[in-house]
């Protein structure tokens, strides 16, 4: 089944996959349900990082639904250009920025504070959730929330960066687990779903 926009400006639009095993892109489902916990928490879309970004379609969705910028993230150059295709395909490459960089190694601009992190790492990599921690560093907006895909299998931590689980979601294989950064004490003591 061809991977497709889901939803807002470029909904429909067909994005390309690198091809070989490389890259796994996230289902629609996964996607589907990724973007309605985002919806229902009113996240700020103003700034987005997309680690692990592979084909881009976490990003695109973002910028699809009206995000205002997104930076990918993607180790593997020839990737890359698939990625930056898929943004030309969308109508997106003006907000969007694709960086060749390892996660972990990878370090934002000094200035950039992301309003929402999107991280797929393969679902083999042991070391994912400290090489996202090491690439978010001292780049989150206050509130700012994370997510994070991941095998079903394997439990989440319960923290991320400084930002506590806020929800998690199962579809098949894949997982999300979706962090909230607060801002205020207030929210600190708001009860867990």
């Amino acid at each position: 089944m061809p991977l497709r926009v889901i939803a807002g400006s470029a909904r429909g639009v067909r994005l390309q996959t690198p091809r070989g095993s490389a890259t796994r892109p996230t289902s629609a489902r996964l996607r589907e349900s990724l973007f309605g916990m985002l919806e229902a928490a009113d996240a700020d879309l103003s700034s987005v990082l997309d680690l692990y970004a592979g084909s881009g379609a976490l990003g695109i969705e973002a910028l699809s639904r009206g995000a205002g910028r997104c930076v990918f993230v993607e180790s593997s150059r020839r990737v890359c250009r698939v990625l930056r295709d898929n943004l030309e395909r969308a109508g997106m490459s003006d907000r969007g920025e694709v960086v060749s960089g390892r996660i972990g190694r990878w370090r934002a601009h000094e200035d950039d504070r992301f309003t929402l992190v999107l991280a797929d790492p393969p679902y083999d990599d042991g070391g994912a959730w400290r090489a996202i921690e090491r690439a978010i560093e001292g780049a989150i907006a206050p509130g700012a929330l994370i997510a994070v895909e991941h095998a079903a299998r394997n439990q989440a931590p319960a923290a991320l960066g400084g930002c506590a689980v806020w929800r998690r979601r199962r579809q098949g294989d894949g997982a999300i687990a979706a962090y909230r950064c607060l801002v205020s004490r207030e929210e600190a003591e708001e009860p867990q779903p």
